[in-house]
């Protein structure tokens, strides 16, 4: 009977968090192809952006600018998404991914603010491995 009580309670919401997000599947797709056009549009008013040692809060269409020349001098092959979660203090979410582009490898840190069910970019993190 508990069993049953688990199942009915737990499964349906087991069920829904394993789908997936559309806006973090639209990160990971752009960033996949190096689109920076995309990206923004998840851009927060401020973005902080991180590219190795350089780490600096952007405007939005700033931010946009800074990452369309990352993404010039080092073009995307290819994104995986190793990591993703959900911040204990909030329903903030965060991801994690490798990068591979034609300087080198990333390792990509995302942490996104939700605000209802939209998700938008608060910070962008590159370290190159």
């Amino acid at each position: 009977m508990k069993n049953l009580f688990f199942l009915l309670i737990f499964a349906p919401m087991i069920s829904f968090a394993s789908q997936g997000n559309p806006t973090l599947e639209a990160i990971t797709s752009a960033l996949n192809s190096g689109d920076a056009d995309a990206l923004s549009k998840y851009f927060a008013d401020n973005v902080e952006i991180s590219i190795q040692d350089k780490e600096q809060v952007y405007a939005k269409a700033k931010a946009l600018d800074v990452l369309r020349g990352f993404f010039n001098s080092s073009k995307p092959k290819s994104f995986s998404q190793v990591h993703k979660g959900t911040s204990r203090e909030n329903s903030d979410q965060y991801c994690i991914g490798n990068l591979t582009a034609t300087s080198g490898n990333y390792r990509v840190y995302l942490y996104l603010k939700v605000n209802g069910d939209n998700l938008s970019i608060q910070e962008m993190r590159f370290d190159k491995e």
